[in-house]
This record gives structure tokens, C-alpha cells and sequence, in this order.
């Protein structure tokens, strides 16, 4: 089994497994990335909504000063934040983004939701989350429309400082459309996947389009503990017995099986851990496959369960209805 995925008009690989960024305290971030990458994490997807890209891009300068590895062997990704959607803001933010990272380019620049909110300006807050400064009770938006933004977005991977675009947490409805006007196609979507949120239909079809899919938080409730009800009360996928005894039928963990199942379905997989000994045994995913026993036990672990929703946030916002 090949371990990348080939995007569309570049012919770049973007490997299947790699590193997410999210919920790494900036103090942490430069070693565990650079850690990360002498584990031999090749993908490493960060975005200004994280806090912490100033750290994260002195963890890859320090593995690539070092000689660990060299830029070109990187697929390194971010993602512009919901505050910079106004065609006028998209390469101001871009470009503060990739002087945080202390990077040349990225392989792949994301947006991160489609959900246009009324700017900030970078030297106000920033990152400045879902609210405006100094207001916590109900979000605002802009008239900044997805067609302008994508036009933006294009011009960067036209200049090549973004070697790919793409998208993340869009539906088929509003890809649909985008690929009506779009010159050049999403090279990737990234979405919430797990066998709780399977979406089978939106994976098949997005790829059908010749676009790549990433899964994030693949291992369902963990990263949601402290943020949801469902994220408190779902039975933790990395503990359930469906998925403890495929692991053990194959010797693996249940981290290992969690993600073999995305990537079996051609999806890329972008977990984290602060443990080195967990980053080498989350990027072990190619000396086993599961078979359609396993496969079918966990399809029916299927709950149309999200928990990385604007709505269970508090914000008023049923993104995905």
C-alpha cells in the first residue's frame, strides 16, 4: 500500500499519516514537533486558530537545521481562520502566517470553516477565536463571500508561497458549488472522521472528484472531553471493545487500529500525542491491514455522532444541518 496521496494539478504526495497541531500548549510545541520529526513524521498540519505556529515552525527549522530532514521532504499545512474571509485580508494573514512558520511555503493552505466572521484585525488579537475582542455571547459575521476568498486562495497557489489549497469542514452542497467557479480545484478536504462519524457518502464522493481526504480526530471523543457534553458522555472509541479486540487480534493498540481504518479508506490521518513512544507507534500503520470482519464491526459503530460542531460550542451556529 502506497503511503501518500497524489493531489490534483501539483502530482504532490502528501502522506497518509502525519502530525496534528491542535491542543499543543505553544510552550510544548517546538520540542514535540521537532520530536515528532525525528520519529519520522513527514506531515505536519497547523493553523493560525492553534496558537502556536511561531512554535511549531521553530520545532521543523530546528529538525531541518539539524539535518534530520530537508524542507522538500516536509508536506507542512495550515489554515486561514474564519476572521480573514474579506478578499482584502487573505494575503496579509497568509503572509503572517508563513513568516511565524519561518517557512519559504506551505503544501497545502486549508480554510478552515466556511463561516465568514467579521474581521479582526491581526494587530488587535490574534489569533482571536470565534468572538470579537471583549464580547463572549454571540458570534458576527461579514458579507465575505466563499467565491471572492477562493479567488484569493488561488492567487497563492498561483504565486506558489502555497503549493495546494484546500478545504475543511465544508459539505457537499457548498463543494458543489465551489467547483462551479473554482480554476483550481480543492486539492484536499479535511473533516471529522471516526467510526462514530463514518460519512461515507461525503468521503466517496469527494474523492470521486479527485479530491483527497484528511480525517481529523480519529480517535472520536478524546480531544472533546473538556469541551462537549457528547465529547464527556461518549463511550471513548481508544477503550471500546469493538475496537480493543481487533487491536488485539492483530497485536496492535487501539490508536494503531482507529487509524488503519481511515487510511484503508484512502483518507490521510493527522493524530497527536506529546509521547514519542505513542507519535512512532501512530505512524506504524503499514505493517498490518484489517480484514472485512473487522471492517464490518466497526461499521456498526456508526452514531452520526459530531463533536467538533460550532453549535455544541455554545455559538449559535448549526454549521452542519
Amino acid at each position: 500500500m502506497a503511503q501518500h496521496l497524489v493531489l490534483n494539478r501539483t502530482g504532490d504526495k502528501m502522506p497518509l499519516v502525519g502530525f496534528g497541531c491542535w491542543k499543543v500548549e505553544p510552550q510544548d510545541a517546538e520540542e514535540t514537533i521537532y520530536n515528532a520529526i525525528k520519529a519520522g513524521v513527514r506531515l505536519i498540519d497547523g493553523a493560525a486558530d492553534y496558537g502556536n505556529e511561531v512554535e511549531v515552525g521553530r520545532g521543523i527549522n530546528k529538525a531541518i537545521n539539524e539535518g534530520i530532514v530537508k524542507r522538500e521532504e516536509l508536506f507542512v499545512v495550515t489554515k486561514l481562520w474564519n476572521t480573514y474571509h474579506n478578499k482584502a485580508n487573505v494575503r496579509p494573514t497568509f503572509d503572517k502566517q508563513l513568516k511565524d512558520l519561518g517557512l519559504d511555503y506551505v503544501d497545502l493552505f486549508l480554510i478552515h470553516f466556511p463561516v465568514p466572521l467579521k474581521h479582526v484585525a491581526l494587530e488587535t488579537a490574534y489569533p482571536p477565536g470565534w468572538y470579537q475582542p471583549g464580547e463572549s455571547e454571540e458570534i458576527q459575521f461579514e458579507r465575505s463571500p466563499i467565491q471572492d476568498l477562493w479567488r484569493e486562495m488561488e492567487k497563492l497557489a498561483e504565486s506558489g508561497d502555497a503549493k495546494n489549497i484546500g478545504i475543511s469542514n465544508f459539505n457537499v452542497q457548498l463543494i458543489l458549488d465551489l467547483l462551479t467557479y473554482a480554476n483550481i480545484k480543492p486539492a484536499v478536504l479535511q473533516v471529522e472522521l471516526h467510526p462514530y462519524l463514518q460519512q461515507t457518502r461525503l468521503v466517496q464522493w469527494v474523492q470521486k472528484q479527485g479530491i483527497q481526504v484528511t480525517a481529523y480526530s480519529s480517535f472520536g471523543p478524546a480531544s472533546f472531553i473538556q469541551l462537549t457534553d457528547d465529547g464527556k458522555t461518549a463511550e471513548p472509541l481508544l477503550g471500546h471493545n469493538v475496537i480493543k479486540d481487533i487491536a488485539t487480534k492483530h497485536g496492535k493498540t487501539t490508536a494503531q487500529v482507529l487509524l488503519r481504518w481511515s487510511i484503508e479508506r484512502g483518507v490521510a490521518v493527522i493524530p497527536k500525542s506529546m509521547s514519542v513512544e505513542r507519535t512512532k507507534t501512530n505512524i506504524d500503520l503499514f505493517s498490518f491491514s484489517l480484514d472485512q470482519e473487522d471492517l464490518a464491526a466497526i461499521a456498526k459503530l456508526e452514531l452520526g455522532l459530531r463533536f467538533n460542531d460550532p453549535f455544541s460550542y455554545g455559538f449559535g451556529l448549526p454549521l452542519f444541518c
